[in-house]
């Protein structure tokens, strides 16, 4: 049967998952999750979370998907070796670098591919479980063909989103928190700009054409089980434990069940929490203005119905575990007590314990009856007696108390069993450090990236750009043939695809000439490009924030990556560089991606004209189409750096120039402004987060 997991953010929601029947739940500690405006745990709160889950026959998972810094690693490595240490079943994953530090210093820990590292294709699924991941958390935005395909095609655990919130930007890949805020959603600090107000091509006037509703997929249970998927997830560690109370049971039930939701109980998911109702579109292959929604401010909370549950679960221990008994009470011999219960792995535990001698009965003597009633007051605690089997010799007598005691004890031993039943005998290692990087040999040079063939002109290639990068579907409209020997061109492969597109884009890169390298967003990259005479260059899309990350790129065989724009110069200049580093200096950098063309939603399809996003300040950020009739929102303000080149020699071996909306004139401006051929600085111009950094 598919695992029903559920967000525990805080003690009182995990006792709420836990006791509404979830099967495992996942949690953060201290800063290092997606989720760090929750409660969140302690390292000592969360070892207690994992025995009071364990016991009950509940997985705990450890939530540490967000991107770190090199100073924040050794830290990281303390966190994994007590989760290992404690029992922890997993942990999620987005940081490379944390991956790479996880396989060394908690080997046994089993580590599951958290859906920041934006995986959506077979191909990155297939790579992860290489790569020895033993489950992969699917982006939100796919259909039930998408799933069903790499269900069917990869050989590890596949997780899906059940219900809870949705990102307008596939997660991972979102950065308009932090661009515009200083909040990393990547960093588990994200403001949420994309529940505010924003016009299309117009100023914002209370429309929220970025709010999508919550997904809520309770109808199609059965049928994700069927086609193969082992984890059903409730989104929501920043909700109140009495939701998590609410929609755990509701699943619980209907995959119990395997029936569909009651019109009462559908009802009481939208009086848990909603925005304007709920949509299944992603799951169904379908898009469209109809998924989004908001909720109101002063929405009312749903007093009778979150009382209930609070009422359920705070009553009394729901959460059974059974037990069986053996005692035996002779002649001139100790009473013992054997009790047994199944762990969750479905090996049988055993725990004994003696009493006195019995005592030859003066009145009347103790019965089988009396005996087995008194051990099955296991009230007070987690155990529920299944069977109970007794051997009595006639003619003994054992104090009440005696009886009791030994009830307790053999219940106590056998409860430490099961609380540490996981972490015992993992192995853990202290961190190793990483081998000398390579010294810089070359001064930093110039690449540029083009969004439109008619930017790629013989004026910007006279500028000197070392790589030229294009997007893979432009590829049929440039002659590369035509500027050979003039620069090196790199393709770069969309960052959202789906599996059917493999074939199409590896066969597009073999068949065309001219092309030196292939640019790699994600894992999912990597199956397509294998094999091919290319050099393969890390984009952005990989999020490398520090210099484990680097060396683990380099382990997969890339020649380059290109560092996140999140990081900050001083960041930038202390990465160890295994491999040659490159950042973007200039552009409007992308702020998200997304599945829904927000152009559409709002009307007629205009992708290309030229279309953008207002928000309340009168900003506008430029909407840009991209592979796939999907969108890729760009920053109102340009980044600028040229008269920065002091700071700009920090380690990089290239800095990039990323032209989108600029014509072909100012392209070339821009490049030569950036040789030091000229003074130009552009109107409405950012430094970005090359001073600033993220939380």
């Amino acid at each position: 049967m598919a695992e029903i997991l559920s967000p525990a953010g805080s003690w009182d929601s995990m006792v709420a998952a836990v006791q509404c029947g979830a099967d495992a739940v996942y949690m953060g500690v201290g800063a290092f999750n997606a989720r760090r405006s929750a409660k969140n745990f302690t390292p000592e709160t969360f070892a207690e979370a994992i025995a009071y889950c364990h016991l009950r026959g509940v997985k705990v998972y450890l939530t540490l998907n967000t991107l770190l810094s090199d100073r924040e690693l050794e830290e990281a490595a303390q966190l994994l070796r007590h989760a290992s240490k404690a029992g922890a079943d997993a942990v999620l994953i987005q940081d490379w670098g944390v991956f790479q530090l996880a396989r060394q210093v908690a080997p046994d820990l089993p580590v599951h591919a958290s859906t920041q590292m934006s995986l959506f294709s077979l191909g990155g699924a297939q790579r992860a479980a290489q790569l020895g991941m033993e489950r992969v958390v699917l982006a939100r935005e796919l259909s039930r063909e998408d799933i069903r395909t790499i269900c069917r095609g990869c050989p590890v655990e596949i997780e899906t989103f059940a219900h809870g919130a949705l990102c307008m930007c596939y997660s991972g890949q979102c950065a308009m928190s932090a661009l515009i805020g200083e909040r990393s959603g990547n960093r588990g600090r994200c403001a949420q700009p994309c529940r505010l107000p924003y016009g299309i091509n117009q100023p914002a006037r209370g429309g929220r054409p970025l709010s999508l509703k919550d997904a809520n997929l309770s109808a199609y249970l059965q049928e994700m089980e069927e086609m193969g998927v082992a984890c059903l997830k409730l989104e929501g560690r920043m909700k109140r434990p009495e939701y998590v109370a609410v929609i755990t049971g509701i699943y619980r039930r209907l995959l119990d069940e395997k029936r569909r939701p009651t019109k009462k109980e559908q009802q009481q998911l939208t009086d848990a929490f909603s925005r304007s109702g709920f949509t299944d579109w992603y799951y169904q292959g379908k898009k469209g203005a109809e998924m989004f929604g908001s909720r109101p401010e002063k929405t009312p909370e749903p007093k009778e119905l979150f009382a209930a549950a609070r009422t359920a679960y705070e009553k009394e221990d729901l959460r059974t575990v059974d037990v069986t008994m053996h005692c035996t009470v002779q002649r001139e011999k100790p009473a013992a007590l054997t009790v047994q219960a199944r762990r969750m792995d479905g090996q049988t535990v055993t725990a004994t314990a003696q009493g006195p001698v019995p005592e030859e009965a003066r009145n009347r003597s103790l019965t089988e009856a009396e005996l087995a009633a008194r051990l099955a007051k296991t009230g007070g605690t987690v155990f529920a007696p299944k069977e109970i089997h007794v051997t009595l010799d006639e003619g003994q007598m054992l104090p009440a108390s005696a009886i009791n005691a030994l009830r307790r004890e053999a219940l106590g031993r056998l409860q430490e069993q099961l609380e540490s039943q996981v972490g015992s005998g993992r192995r853990c290692a202290q961190t190793t450090p990483l081998p000398p990087a390579p010294a810089a040999a070359e001064p930093m040079g110039f690449t540029c990236s083009i969004a439109r063939p008619e930017q790629l002109t013989d004026e910007l290639l006279s500028c000197g750009p070392e790589i030229v990068y294009l997007p893979l579907e432009l590829l049929p409209f440039v002659d590369l043939a035509a500027h050979a020997g003039r620069t090196r061109f790199c393709a770069v492969l969309p960052r959202i695809f789906r599996t059917e597109d493999e074939a199409k884009f590896r066969r597009i890169l073999a068949d065309t000439p001219g092309l030196a390298a292939v640019a790699v967003s994600n894992l999912g990259h990597l199956p397509i490009v294998e094999g091919l005479p290319l050099e393969i260059r890390g984009d952005y899309g990989m999020n490398v924030f520090n210099s484990r990350a680097l060396y683990f790129l380099k382990e997969q065989g890339l020649h380059s990556a290109t560092v996140s724009f999140e990081l900050r110069q001083a960041q930038i200049r202390d990465l160890r560089k295994h491999l040659p580093c490159e950042a973007i200096i200039y552009g409007r950098l992308p702020l998200m991606i997304t599945e829904n063309c927000v152009i559409q939603n709002d009307g007629a399809c205009r992708c290309e004209e030229t279309n953008e996003l207002h928000d309340r300040t009168g900003a506008r950020f430029p909407v840009l189409p991209v592979y796939g009739h999907r969108n890729e929102i760009q920053n109102s303000r340009i980044l600028f750096l040229a008269d920065k080149p002091e700071d700009l020699a920090c380690g990089l071996r290239w800095g990039r120039l990323r032209f989108t909306t600029e014509s072909p004139e100012e392209c070339v401006r821009i490049f030569r402004r950036y040789l030091g051929q000229n003074d130009f600085t552009p109107d409405n111009y950012t430094r970005g987060l090359f001073y600033r950094g993220v939380e």
